[in-house]
């Protein structure tokens, strides 16, 4: 009786809290991870079942099946099958077989298909061996799913397998993102079963975030196609491109190789695939940095286009400073030093004109050594440091005590492009709370104005003049028939060692379209390519011209064919020039030649060597007119997405393959349908008006897409 009372009474409080935890249980209720798309909708990142697979060696011991379950599990997971052996003979402590082991790490949160596989294969054991239970189960979990691959995967960034945010928007917004779990608690019987009626406690779950990005899928694609093939040709250590609406500063791509698919993060890949050199990496820029002292120049006045000076070297105190060509070309303007990307002129015009202390003003004021405030997580702010007068010299065409990234680079050129303001970039469109439903949409920050809208349009119309003068513009290979372009390139020699290794180069371009009405600012920069004499007008130039020709294509974009200004555009405009015999040529040597030509190609088909050439050798190509290398039979290539491209674009690529056409409506290709009609290939295309309504989407034929550029 006493121990009763002391039981029921004195520690009743004790041995009720006991006994609750004892029939009462909690199970969480995991919350969704928010999902991430691109501004149209499009998912890069999503919350997909996955499968964890998991044996019983007690039952596989028992039936005799272990050298099967091992074999097959080998086979369809690549599982060693040493370890296979060791997880269907594992057992306790006290010699018992386990009734669960978990397969990792190839069986753990496999996707649907390889699921299948496995349930498959577990159907074939129990029917082989007349059983009940294979001894194989399949434990369904979540995983987080990149639909896209590799597309924007240095943007996106990835979870480990843990479920834990690593890099990229999935880190910076994993607060966000990832949301809040629920759980229920409820009572039960001594056998484990829920006790009907009982009292329940049951907190819901929050589901995380919707993220919606700038990025443009179509305009990340067309970037990372156009980076893929100058990489593979030029085998740089790495490569990035960033494309941007210079009016809001909303990136619409950004892409760095090498790259890795998110999915499968852990194959195969070495560390430096995954660093976003976009935001992270700190260069001296070279002469895409000319366009600041320019800036500085115009908005004060200093700038005088005809002006003239002696190129080739100058003396300030503690060194002599060369151009390119160290002998210079004598007497020349200020503006054929800007078309030449003359060292010396901009040497005078940011040292001797604008002066050290204003010079340093322009480049704080343009955002260099300060973080642009992307929303990605890691951005570098560069270095702005000059001490001795040379450090203000060089740092006036690019070199010296200054280190920046590629997004200050595409900031600062959008600010000339805008009008004089320079905004700060982003990369969200909108977050979106599935709670509540209240969105919040990313506004257009202006960090200053730099330049007056006149003074930023007068600086255009000379970056303009170092792409439109095809005879010395260094930006010549970024020319595009129909629309103005407006850019500057840049070689910046490595320091290896404190000392300049002209071998070792990093080679760029940054410009923007159309000069008259601004729809998108690029950057491309390639790290050392394979050929230390191709600078940024040879390497990187045409890769702009790819990316940008399909962009504004895709954005409809009309083109005007009186975009050039002045005398001498105008007249190498008219000019033409002859297509090369390329006839026995393998297609590398056939690429270098063409470069060396100044002309621009698109290869169709994926062989290694050329089956033939469009136009014929001896034809006079039209300026920004490409050549067409087939390494394919024509019956073998498949036929492109050409979207986005003119009528007279069209027909010419498909003439090339050999391709009869039909079309309907007048304007730009927005869809394609393929027929065969007597074992012939015939493309109907449908052509719309620039910005009309796009009719029905038409499945379309093969993935490749037509290109006019290297």
């Amino acid at each position: 009786m006493i121990r009763v009372f002391m039981l029921q009474v004195v520690q009743a409080d004790f041995w009720q809290e006991h006994a609750e935890q004892q029939w009462s249980t909690k199970k969480i209720l995991p919350a969704s991870r928010g999902t991430i798309t691109d501004r149209n909708g499009n998912v890069l990142a999503v919350d997909a079942p996955a499968y964890t697979v998991a044996i019983n060696p007690k039952l596989i011991q028992q039936f005799g099946i272990q050298d099967d379950v091992v074999d097959g599990l080998h086979e369809l997971l690549g599982k060693d099958k040493a370890e296979l052996e060791q997880l269907v003979s594992a057992t306790k402590k006290d010699g018992e077989y386990y009734s669960q082991r978990e397969v990792r790490n190839e069986g753990w949160k496999i996707d649907q298909e390889l699921r299948d596989q496995v349930d498959a294969f577990s159907e074939q054991l129990k029917e082989e061996h007349k059983l009940e239970d294979s001894g194989i189960y399949l434990i369904k979990e979540q995983k987080r799913y990149y639909p896209e691959n590799n597309l924007a995967s240095h943007v996106l960034g990835y979870l480990s397998r843990e479920g834990e945010a690593v890099s990229g928007l999935e880190a910076y917004f994993d607060e966000e993102l990832k949301g809040q779990n629920g759980s229920i608690e409820y009572k039960r019987d001594g056998r484990g079963i829920e006790i009907p009626k009982a009292s329940e406690i049951y907190t819901p779950e929050k589901d995380g975030k919707n993220i919606q990005l700038t990025i443009d899928h179509t305009i990340q694609y067309y970037v990372q196609e156009a980076m893929e093939e100058a990489f593979a040709d030029l085998q740089p250590i790495s490569m990035t491109a960033i494309v941007a609406d210079p009016n809001t500063m909303e990136i619409l791509a950004m892409a760095n190789l090498p790259d890795y698919n998110p999915n499968s993060y852990w194959e195969d890949v070495e560390q430096k695939n995954f660093y976003n050199h976009a935001i992270k990496s700190v260069y001296e820029p070279g002469s895409t940095f000319k366009i600041v002292t320019l800036a500085g120049a115009v908005q004060e006045g200093l700038f005088n286009p005809d002006a003239t000076y002696k190129s080739g070297s100058i003396r300030v105190p503690g060194q002599t400073i060369h151009d390119l060509k160290r002998a210079g070309w004598g007497e020349i303007s200020y503006l054929e030093g800007v078309k030449r990307s003359s060292n010396v002129a901009f040497v005078k015009l940011g040292y001797e004109m604008l002066g050290p202390e204003l010079l340093k003003q322009y480049v704080d004021n343009f955002g260099f050594g300060s973080k642009t405030g992307i929303e990605l997580p890691g951005e570098a702010k560069g270095q702005v440091t000059p001490v001795q007068q040379a450090d203000f010299a060089a740092m006036a065409y690019g070199h010296g005590q200054l280190l920046v990234t590629p997004l200050q680079q595409l900031a600062a050129i959008s600010a000339v492009a805008n009008g004089g303001k320079l905004l700060e970039p982003h990369i969200v469109k909108s977050i979106n709370d599935p709670q509540t439903g209240e969105t919040v949409k990313t506004s257009v920050k202006e960090v200053r104005q730099v330049l007056t809208s006149e003074k930023a349009e007068e600086v255009g119309s000379y970056l303009e003049q170092v792409v439109s003068d095809q005879k010395i513009g260094t930006g010549r290979h970024a020319y595009i028939d129909g629309y103005r372009v407006a850019g500057k390139t840049g070689t910046a020699v490595k320091v290896v060692k404190g000392v300049y290794d002209y071998t070792k180069q990093v080679v760029s371009f940054i410009g923007y379209a159309p000069v008259d009405d601004p729809k998108v600012a690029i950057i491309v920069l390639i790290d050392e390519p394979k050929n230390s004499e191709l600078g940024g007008g040879a390497a990187a130039a045409p890769v702009f011209q790819k990316i940008a020709s399909q962009t504004l294509q895709y954005l409809g974009v009309p083109k005007d064919k009186a975009r050039n200004t002045g005398a001498e555009s105008q007249k190498t405009q008219s000019s033409s020039i002859k297509t090369p015999d390329l006839s026995g040529m393998s297609l590398q040597n056939a690429k270098d030649t063409l470069k060396g030509k100044g002309i621009s190609y698109a290869t169709l088909g994926h062989g290694q060597s050329l089956v033939s050439q469009f136009p014929k050798a001896g034809t006079a190509l039209k300026q920004g007119q490409p050549m067409y290398l087939l390494t394919e039979d024509q019956q073998q290539l498949s036929i492109p997405t050409l979207t986005g491209q003119s009528l007279r674009e069209a027909l010419e690529l498909l003439s090339v393959m050999g391709i009869a056409v039909t079309t309907e409506g007048e304007g730009y290709v927005v869809s394609q349908e393929v027929k065969e009609i007597d074992g012939k290939r015939i493309v109907h295309l449908v052509l719309n008006p620039p910005n009309s309504p796009d009719p029905d989407p038409v499945e379309e034929e093969g993935e490749d897409t037509a290109s006019d550029s290297p």
